[in-house]
């Protein structure tokens, strides 16, 4: 009897508080169900805050790269008197193009090749010398490690052009003024690059595949080339890349080291047109400039990805 009864009475109960709210019944609410209600206005009060200062900071940065890019498609009486964010036309383009051309004897043209040389130069002896240094402060114990790791630090931290006269000084001590290893063995400089590579090292690579390289009869340089410099494509990207545009964009050491205006890099030479160009002339000479840097932030961007897949596909 006891069970006939307590069995309708029950389902009852759950149809009672399944129907739809309504008609007259009122269903409790769960616990909490207030409190996050209370916190979703804050939440969207802080999204729409956020958003707005990013959006006041992309407008900032992003207006003077959109008037860079515009300027070449207008002339220079237009960028005076009209609108400053209108585009003109590609004829504009092409007739600053063919007045920078025309420069000083197709001079722009040989500093971006002085710009590729010196950077590509120096980027090169930097990854060639800094890798290794980073991989042997990493995994080796000699004497005079902590120290050089300090004067690393130091050296990372001063301002470069604090080392320019001191620079100078030596070039000129060895007669180097005035030739292109005046500018690339300086570059080639990169403490920064160094102590990156040492980071890596030091944290990411496995020192039991290692020691197992090691214990097969592989040598130090063995170890290097054959196990570490194959996992280390990310650093090394890195490095490139960090390298490059330092590089690239160097204006005050190849200014003094640099007295023939032939044989400046673009940077440089940018400062030379400024007495006697237009500003199309000029927007354009500086768009040019900054592609090879984006050319090697996207290769090394692809790169850094790829050694961090591969790395986790093989760990």
């Amino acid at each position: 009897m006891f069970t006939s009864v307590s069995i309708p009475a029950e389902r009852r109960a759950r149809r009672c508080w399944s129907r739809p709210a309504g008609k007259g019944r009122r269903l409790r609410a769960q616990p909490g169900a207030s409190v996050a209600a209370g916190r979703d206005p804050g939440r969207h009060l802080a999204r729409a805050l956020r958003a707005t200062v990013l959006l006041v900071f992309a407008i900032f940065f992003g207006l003077p790269l959109l008037w860079l890019v515009l300027a070449p498609t207008r002339t220079d009486h237009e960028l005076l008197t009209g609108p400053s964010f209108a585009f003109g036309s590609f004829h504009n383009v092409a007739l600053a193009w063919q007045n920078l051309d025309s420069f000083g004897d197709h001079l722009y043209r040989r500093w971006l090749v002085n710009s590729l040389v010196y950077a590509l130069g120096a980027t090169a002896l930097t990854v060639a010398t800094g890798i290794p240094a980073g991989y042997g402060l990493a995994t080796g114990a000699f004497p005079g490690r902590r120290l050089i790791l300090t004067l690393t630090l130091i050296a990372m931290l001063m301002p470069a052009t604090a080392l320019v006269l001191p620079i100078f000084l030596e070039l000129n001590a060895l007669h180097l003024i005035g030739s292109v290893f005046s500018v690339i063995l300086p570059f080639a400089f990169f403490p920064f690059g160094v102590y990156l590579a040492y980071l890596y090292f030091a944290t990411r690579l496995p020192t039991g595949v290692l020691d197992a390289a090691r214990v097969d009869g592989c040598g130090e340089w063995q170890v290097f080339f054959r196990v570490a410099l194959p996992l280390a494509k990310p650093i090394v990207a890195l490095v490139f890349f960090f390298s490059f545009a330092a590089d690239w964009n160097n204006f005050f050491l190849p200014y003094v080291v640099l007295p023939d205006s032939a044989q400046y890099p673009v940077e440089v030479g940018l400062n030379d047109l400024l007495v006697s160009a237009s500003r199309p002339m000029l927007a354009l000479a500086a768009l040019i400039a900054a592609l090879p840097v984006a050319v090697v932030f996207l290769v090394c961007q692809r790169a850094l990805a790829r050694g961090l897949v591969g790395g986790a596909a093989k760990s």
